[in-house]
């Protein structure tokens, strides 16, 4: 047995549920292919314009707030993309593409080869400064 975590359906890894930096780090590690480095990449992205961002594991998903248990974006993996989730964001500009069935929250899907670090920036940067949603 190798000891890596199990992927559920469209490669999610399933990770226990953890705060820190280190269940999020063991859940992009886990990511499959190219999903990996997109999901180092949105991390980095975080942090940089986040300092000292709040971290955590819940439902096999990282999510990221500026406090804990309160969460402006998570992330999940499928099999053809990674979908973030930005609970506040009906009032990001511009607002992202994918509508939730209610509420608040909007999505952002990315699939291998996008280019979305700069577009990801401003949304980060927005909903950073948002009430987070408390989960």
């Amino acid at each position: 047995m190798s000891g890596a975590p199990t992927l559920l359906s469209g490669g999610n890894p399933q990770i226990p549920k953890g705060y820190g930096n280190a269940p999020v780090q063991a859940y992009i590690s886990a990511m499959p292919g190219w999903k990996r480095d997109v999901g180092r990449r949105i991390d980095a992205l975080v942090e940089r314009i986040v300092p000292g961002v709040e971290k955590a594991i819940k439902w096999n998903s990282p999510f990221y707030g500026v406090e804990r248990d309160c969460w402006f974006l998570s992330l999940h993996c499928f099999d053809g993309y990674i979908k973030l989730t930005f609970f506040r964001g009906q009032s990001l500009d511009p607002t992202p593409p994918k509508p939730s069935k209610g509420g608040d929250t909007r999505y952002f899907h990315i699939h291998e080869g996008d280019d979305f670090e700069e577009r990801l920036a401003g949304w980060i940067a927005q909903a950073s400064e948002l009430p987070g949603e408390r989960l």
